[in-house]
């Protein structure tokens, strides 16, 4: 379980680590009837992506119940949680090791051994990274810092959460974003529980909290599409379950094509470079998949930019 009051506690440990990541106004005319709609620019956080806030609380709570020996922290991911534990771990000496598939972008893995991690490629899908951590730390004794389900990578990605909240002075009343593992969701919907509603958008290929919330649980997906590199979870998060049925997060589908058109409109319209997984979010509002009310005051994620650059047009 992720709490609000798990989020507050997140924030006053990692306020010092985390950049304060500001919001802009999107054009009005893209979303005719909402009173407002901004853009939180997470992408410029730390390693470029949300996943910088969960791995400091991870890395400095453990640290401060003196959890962390020689073996260090060890994480299993297809690039940008690696590299978020990567940093954190970097900032306070402590050793790190990241299981990835080996499919996993070269620039996500240069990256890593640019922050000092050990880089082991096993395995096509995140599932064959994930099994080959947990052996690791079960010979090893590492800490394992979960990509998305444990609670102090939720509550530390909740941080955002209460910051947006901030940011527009309470006057919020929906916020989208993109939902691989539940990560990031669980804990912004935990953050903003009775003060604003959460929509988590999903690509048709990966519906991992869509499924989830139709079987009642959390249930393996297949995984394809252009977003499968950093949405590429096989399934939800018994985290983000817990928090998307107590909260009411509701999941909306979007397909590739508006997926693209959004990144594509976020870098020639404002000159932003996020991942496809990251335009998702946007890509709701271009595809109709999320209608805002008159009077609707909305906030669009943007949670990564480790992407290739090549096709941006």
């Amino acid at each position: 379980m992720t709490t609000h009051s798990d989020v507050e506690k997140a924030r006053q440990r990692i306020s010092a680590s985390v950049r304060r990541t500001p919001i802009v106004d999107l054009d009005p005319e893209l979303v005719p009837g909402a009173a407002s709609v901004r853009l939180k620019l997470e992408q410029l956080q730390h390693t470029g992506s949300f996943k910088a806030r969960g791995a400091y609380n991870r890395v400095v709570s453990a640290l401060a119940e003196d959890r962390i020996g020689e073996a260090g922290v060890v994480a299993a991911s297809g690039g940008n949680a690696g590299m978020a534990v990567a940093h954190a771990a970097s900032r306070h000496g402590v050793p790190a090791r990241v299981y990835v598939p080996a499919n996993a972008p070269a620039f996500k893995q240069a990256k890593l051994r640019e922050l000092g991690a050990e880089v082991v490629a096993v395995g096509e899908v995140y599932a064959d990274a994930y099994r080959a951590a947990v052996k690791d730390i079960e010979e090893n004794g590492a800490v394992f810092c979960h990509a998305y389900d444990q609670p102090e990578m939720c509550a530390g990605n909740g941080t955002l959460g209460a910051e947006l909240l901030e940011q527009t002075e309470g006057e919020l009343d929906t916020v989208l974003l993109a939902v691989g593992g539940g990560g990031l969701m669980a804990g912004v919907a935990a953050a903003l529980e009775s003060r604003a509603r959460v929509v988590g958008v999903e690509p048709t290929g990966i519906p991992t909290l869509h499924t989830a919330l139709a079987e009642g649980g959390p249930t393996d997906v297949a995984v394809s599409g252009v977003a499968k590199d950093s949405l590429g979870a096989t399934r939800l998060g018994e985290i983000a379950y817990e928090v998307a049925t107590r909260t009411g997060v509701r999941s909306v589908l979007v397909d590739d094509e508006h997926i693209v058109a959004a990144r594509k409109y976020l870098w020639q319209r404002y000159r932003l470079v996020v991942e496809h997984g990251t335009a998702a979010a946007l890509g709701a509002l271009f595809a109709g998949a999320y209608r805002p009310t008159e009077g609707e005051r909305l906030a669009v994620v943007l949670c990564g930019a480790n992407t290739d650059l090549t096709d941006l047009g």
